[in-house]
């Protein structure tokens, strides 16, 4: 769990919830502190509290920190930080809809944040991206604070529903050039465990997946030290559902780590850097800040030790 703590010694040990107002007083003395692993924490200013909250599923704040710009919270662990959040985003979604020919429908699990709809809706041949996300509370605070997602939140291709990502991906009769899992890590027990299991990938994902759809997912942290806590066993699975799987990672330096992907089709992934390049020139509005061709080329290359597990 992530912590705000400040110079008089008073520590909210959540960070999210209504507690964290009191400490108003001092906030250019604080701090957010969050637990990378045992013996591990990452630490940095804020110069203060925006928001803080709770929804039946999970606790939520906006801070405007020093290093990093606003940043969403949720359940104590970073989620997205304004001055990199596009590393993120770009990667989760730009190698995908890239190397398919021709996307035009788009569901994304979880999203709430709005980030990920919006970098899909920069692709000239969507039609329409279907988000859903179980909590309709962290939604709508994400539409009234994070001001760079209020477009696409109304662009008339998003539908967003609230529901179950499973439930609702189970009911349509639809299915999808590419499907985008932008959700919580698979912590056992947790409420997105069941969301990267084999069986899910095989009797839910890919049977909603037209001919030559690709499936995309966060993999959690893909670090030298860390890479073996979900990024490698998503990975594993994923080759054991779909022909073709690749994982690929970035550095992210508010996450304190490089956080991982993986993309899979039963179509092959050929295209080269320059082939990218075009169809970015060709079919995304506006510039990235982070990718081009020889970048989502690269980042595949995994170190020797990653690999290996």
């Amino acid at each position: 769990m992530g912590e705000i703590s400040c110079s008089n010694g008073i520590t909210d040990k959540n960070g999210v919830d209504g507690k964290s107002l009191s400490l108003s007083g001092y906030r250019k003395s604080c701090w957010y502190e969050e637990e990378i692993e045992e013996n591990l924490r990452w630490s940095f200013a804020l110069n203060s509290i925006l928001h803080t909250g709770e929804t039946p599923y999970q606790d939520i704040a906006l801070l405007d920190t020093k290093p990093f710009g606003k940043a969403l919270v949720i359940d104590g662990k970073l989620q997205s930080a304004e001055v990199d959040e596009f590393i993120y985003h770009e990667s989760l979604v730009h190698p995908a809809l890239l190397h398919h020919p021709n996307p035009k429908t788009i569901f994304i699990m979880g999203g709430g944040e709005g980030s990920t709809a919006r970098e899909i809706l920069r692709h000239k041949t969507v039609e329409k991206v279907v988000m859903c996300d179980i909590d309709e509370e962290v939604v709508e605070f994400c539409k009234s604070y994070l001001v760079v997602n209020r477009e696409a939140f109304s662009d008339p291709r998003l539908e967003l529903v609230i529901n179950d990502a499973r439930a609702e991906l189970e009911s349509r009769k639809e299915s999808y050039d590419v499907i985008i899992g932008d959700l919580a890590d698979p912590i056992e027990g947790g409420p997105c465990y069941k969301l990267y299991t084999k069986s899910f990938y095989e009797s839910t994902v890919k049977p909603k997946l037209n001919p030559g759809g690709i499936f995309v997912t966060q993999a959690g942290p893909a670090g030298i030290f860390t890479h073996t806590e979900v990024f490698s066993c998503i990975y594993n699975t994923l080759r054991h559902v779909f022909k073709y799987a690749v994982p690929y990672s970035a550095h992210i330096p508010s996450f304190a780590d490089t956080w991982g992907w993986v993309m899979a089709s039963d179509s092959p992934f050929e295209l080269c850097a320059e082939e990218l390049d075009l169809r970015m020139k060709q079919n995304i509005k506006g510039e990235n800040k982070y990718l081009d061709g020889k970048t989502i080329s690269s980042a595949s290359i995994l170190s020797k030790a990653v690999r290996n597990s």
